[in-house]
């Protein structure tokens, strides 16, 4: 059953076609017939001139003495080859010819009435003979001063040989016209089936990537529009194969994420139960309770970055603007994270300006939220004794109307084949640190959603900087 472009192209250009090439033959095989047809009657049109000027004077008033002067004109008839001259009588009775042969007295004279009737005085017909040869007769009157018919000369021309041309011209015609619609069939249904064959491949392709195999791949067969399709799909089906396998890396990442605090409150959790009898030592008690508390903390960590993530990928994030000190924010997040970078034996260096930077117009808890993600990263993949510096400018005069932070640290460096994916949801470059592997992907967002960027250069052994640029609040 024909359906979709093969369908449409048959409705459409075929029929078309079709009935263009037969609108074309149909007009030249009547232009051919129309050509003959105008070539016999040009050709007894001209033998009638000559009976004009051989009769233009005539003056006789009967039958009988034009018939003289016509068999006068009939026995030195230059074109006998040609064509047949006969001598009507005024009642269109043939009285001679140029052939001299015997003629049927009961011939129709029909074409004789015909030209006697018209203005010009002549007459053409097509008829056929009593043997059946198709000929093209010309009947031309002669009348006296007096205006009477005295009678006539027809000249008769067959039609078989002009008949048997036209056939064959016109057979040809058709022939040519049938064989251009072959090739335009052929050539058409070809370049269909190039177009339909590709495009049923790129359905089940991409009903095979729909159901989860993105494995499957198309084969390029043209350099065109559907091979641009066909490599398109082709590396869709490998980016969708690879955010695959980073989301089951994400879901296994958290899963271990959560599982580790869990156990640890969990194990702490039973400890404490188990000696609810007995009589906990202080030192013990603490240590417990500040686990619980730590990974607590650590958990909802985690479920935060999801929500959030959750969030920005369903377009529900909403901040909560106003105007704030972007100095006063950067250094509350410095604050709450030098303990731990001494902790860990690490160098936490910021220099507070001393100038007053314009305010920004901003959600701040998410603000603080980007600033200790990425001050986090830096402390974590940072060693012992390393560098976190944080550096906070305002310079109106060097570029755009903006504030820009920049962390950088002396940590392991990111390879240059991970660095333009470090952004993107589910990827995570280093599998050897903690981590769930969304939380840049999430400060982009927040970043973006305060119309500012967020930008990241690093190289292996070198070290990570983050750059982020926050535009200042116009208060004109």
């Amino acid at each position: 059953m024909l359906k979709g472009i093969t369908r449409r192209w048959i409705f459409s250009t075929m029929l078309l076609m079709v009935l263009i090439i037969i609108l074309i033959v149909t007009g030249l095989v009547y232009g051919t017939v129309c050509l003959f047809n105008n070539e016999v009657e040009r050709t007894l049109t001209y033998a009638g001139e000559e009976l004009t000027s051989v009769f233009e004077n005539y003056e006789a008033d009967n039958s009988t003495a034009f018939s003289s002067g016509a068999a006068a004109y009939v026995e030195n008839f230059r074109h006998k080859e040609e064509m047949e001259a006969m001598v009507l009588n005024s009642t269109g009775r043939i009285v001679l010819t140029s052939t001299g042969f015997s003629y049927d007295e009961n011939e129709d004279t029909k074409d004789f009435e015909a030209a006697k009737n018209s203005k010009s005085g002549a007459a053409f017909t097509s008829t056929y003979t009593v043997s059946g040869e198709p000929v093209t007769t010309y009947v031309r009157t002669i009348k006296n001063h007096n205006g009477y018919t005295v009678g006539a000369l027809r000249y008769v021309v067959s039609t078989a040989d002009i008949s048997n041309r036209v056939i064959l011209i016109s057979a040809i015609i058709i022939f040519a016209g049938l064989l251009i619609l072959f090739i335009i069939i052929f050539s058409g249904a070809h370049f269909v089936r190039s177009i339909v064959a590709p495009v049923r491949e790129l359905t089940e392709t991409a009903n095979k990537i729909a159901h989860g195999d993105f494995s499957t791949k198309i084969e390029k067969r043209n350099n065109d529009e559907i091979g641009e399709l066909s490599d398109s799909i082709n590396n869709m089906a490998k980016d969708l194969e690879a955010t695959e396998q980073m989301k089951n890396d994400f879901i296994s990442r958290v899963s271990h994420e959560l599982r580790t605090p869990l156990t640890a409150i969990k194990g702490w959790a039973e400890t404490m139960q188990l000696s609810g009898r007995k009589k906990l030592d202080r030192k013990t008690f603490n240590k417990g309770m500040g686990v619980i508390i730590k990974e607590s903390g650590r958990l909802t960590g985690i479920v935060e970055e999801l929500l959030d993530f959750s969030r920005i990928q369903t377009g529900r994030m909403v901040l909560i603007n106003e105007k704030l000190d972007i100095l006063a924010e950067l250094d509350e997040v410095i604050y709450m994270l030098k303990d731990r970078a001494v902790n860990e034996g690490k160098h936490l260096i910021y220099d507070e300006p001393v100038e007053i930077y314009p305010p920004v117009y901003g959600d701040r808890n998410r603000l603080k939220q980007v600033f200790i993600n990425v001050i986090d990263n830096a402390l974590k993949y940072t060693p012992a004794d390393g560098v976190v510096a944080i550096e906070i400018i305002y310079d109106k005069k060097s570029g755009p109307d903006n504030i820009t932070i920049t962390i950088t640290d002396t940590g392991c460096g990111i390879p240059a084949e991970d660095l333009p994916k470090v952004k993107e949801k589910f990827y995570k470059a280093n599998q050897k640190v903690n981590g769930s592997g969304i939380g840049l992907a999430v400060a982009d967002e927040i970043i973006q959603l305060h119309k500012g960027t967020l930008e990241i250069e690093s190289g292996v052994g070198v070290g990570t900087t983050v750059t982020i640029t926050l535009p200042v609040l116009n208060e004109s």
